[in-house]
């Protein structure tokens, strides 16, 4: 396998049955975006390899059933300029504080400019893996396991839902509605590859919902998810009549772009479970904060 290099570690597809003549035919009806001539440069360097280590080369014949790994590159990619902030360090977790507009993991036009991408260049850590995720609109805590053989202890944490998380919100202020409240509901993807909506059926997503504090015509909010549904939290507040502000999805998709002025107001604000290997209490806080006009 490909070694990670400037932090990006290189990415894998499977190769499935088929009658291609070569695994460069292949690479070029898999991957119609990138150009022949790229698939044959990258081999000449060396950047394409099967799953045993052996270089894939321009004319090698078609083999099923085996992975191969290549660099993903990007033509163009801007610059976000906004910081991650590292929190908490250790030999098996990193804490940290993201900001908006930044996404987590590499994908779609986003490679270098990513909080994993930054921080394996940074600390020389080429194991480093996200433990759970944010969206890239929201900021605020985002855990990473150092240890490859760690990750699945954290990960077990979520999937069983024994981590307690905190969000806080800014958006529309209801008097109508009265908080605390509950919302159950079931997601599901909307038919559009952004967006989810509630369906009628069994509930897979709950929140709860309380208010902070109001100015005027908007207000703070504590946003508590009990389950971990995409877009969730965005989800449960537009139906509640209450979209978060700036929220370019819900309840309306606006058109893709970043608007450094006008973050989406949700804060990933604390974070807290029992370390799974030394048993103690853990608890992380956000350094940012929303603020209401």
């Amino acid at each position: 396998m490909l070694p990670t290099r400037q932090g990006v570690g290189p990415s894998c597809v499977g190769l499935p049955a088929g009658r291609w003549a070569t695994m460069t035919d292949f690479l070029c009806e898999r991957f119609p975006a990138i150009a022949r001539p790229t698939w044959l440069q990258r081999m000449s360097q060396g950047e394409v390899m099967d799953e045993f280590g052996a270089p894939v080369t321009p004319d090698r014949p078609y083999q099923a059933h085996i992975r191969v790994y290549y660099y993903r590159a990007l033509a163009v990619e801007q610059p976000i300029p906004f910081h991650e902030v590292i929190l908490y360090q250790d030999d098996r977790l990193i804490v940290v504080d993201k900001p908006h507009f930044l996404p987590v993991t590499p994908s779609g036009s986003y490679l270098h400019e990513t909080v994993l991408v930054r921080l394996k260049r940074k600390l020389g850590l080429d194991d480093l893996a996200p433990i759970h995720r944010i969206d890239r609109d929201t900021a605020g805590l985002v855990l990473f396991s150092v240890r490859r053989q760690d990750r699945d202890a954290y990960q077990t944490l979520f999937r069983h839902r024994r981590v307690h998380k905190i969000y806080e919100a800014i958006a529309p202020c209801r008097p109508e509605l009265h908080f605390p409240v509950t919302r159950e509901s079931r997601i599901e993807e909307a038919g559009h590859f952004m967006l989810q909506h509630e369906i009628e059926g069994a509930p897979n997503a709950i929140t709860h919902i309380r208010l902070l504090g109001r100015a005027e015509e908007l207000a703070r909010y504590e946003l508590e998810p009990v389950t971990g549904k995409r877009h969730q939290l965005r989800v449960h507040m537009a139906a509640l009549g209450i979209p978060i502000q700036w929220d370019g999805l819900y309840p309306t998709l606006t058109p893709e772009g970043a608007d450094y002025g006008r973050p989406l107001q949700l804060l990933a604000k604390s974070i807290s479970f029992d370390d799974p290997f030394s048993g103690r209490a853990r608890h992380f806080e956000s350094q940012q904060r929303l603020t209401l006009p």
